[in-house]
């Protein structure tokens, strides 16, 4: 009989400490939230985290309603500051299920770390979030600029030629050569010189022979007319 109560008891203190064993090692009350790194392209009410943004808020989750909270942004690599130097900084008072956000805010591309700390803190380090901002890839895809196409020249509006602005040379016609330029007859002059050369090059014999045939055709005549005169008499 004895023995039996012995084994009640040690079964009894056996399921005493199962059943306090995840109460020891369950999350201390206010320890259970979280905060996430949010680009300004995520919801509020998103849980997931971006490491990797440009203009950025934090936003938190799931921790005791109306806590208060202290936080920082430290310089942590790839920066021009030293490493730790404080970047951002504030507080918030959490709503009634534990979630708040900050405002948006920008930092020097680099990466950086978020140490987050509340009231009724369990833990001894608080926590925090490794990031990087970069915002060289903001431009706005498929945006072509001057000189971004091929043949493009910088200060040239795409598809623009050469000749197209006043002021620039055009360029000579797909078809002109040398050659025609060279045998292409000179343009007459405004004094009248070129025709002053027709009348006493190409057109000199023709006026010529013209005089000669009216000249041929007078003395026919006379002669014609002398010999009816000398037959009448």
């Amino acid at each position: 009989m004895r023995m039996l109560n012995c084994t009640g008891a040690l079964l009894a203190a056996a399921a005493l400490s199962l059943t306090a064993a995840p109460a020891a090692f369950a999350t201390p009350p206010g320890d259970n939230g979280n905060v996430k790194i949010h680009d300004i392209a995520t919801g509020e009410y998103d849980h997931r985290n971006n490491p990797k943004v440009c203009t950025f808020y934090l936003d938190s989750f799931q921790f005791d309603g109306a806590q208060k909270v202290d936080w920082e942004i430290q310089a942590w690599a790839v920066n021009d500051l030293a490493k730790a130097t404080v970047v951002k900084s504030g507080s918030l008072t959490l709503d009634g299920s534990g979630h708040e956000r900050t405002e948006e805010m920008t930092l020097a591309d680099g990466q950086y770390k978020l140490f987050w700390t509340f009231d009724g803190q369990k833990s001894s380090a608080a926590k925090h979030k490794v990031f990087k901002v970069d915002c060289t890839d903001e431009e706005t895809p498929g945006e072509d600029k001057p000189g971004d196409k091929p043949g493009d020249k910088p200060g040239e509006k795409p598809g623009e030629k050469p000749g197209d602005k006043p002021g620039d040379d055009a360029p000579a016609a797909p078809d002109e050569s040398p050659a025609a330029s060279e045998t292409a007859a000179p343009a007459p002059s405004a004094d009248g010189a070129s025709g002053d050369l027709a009348e006493t090059g190409a057109g000199a014999p023709v006026s010529a022979l013209s005089a000669a045939a009216a000249a041929l055709v007078a003395v026919g005549g006379y002669l014609l007319a002398r010999r009816r005169t000398a037959r009448r008499h």
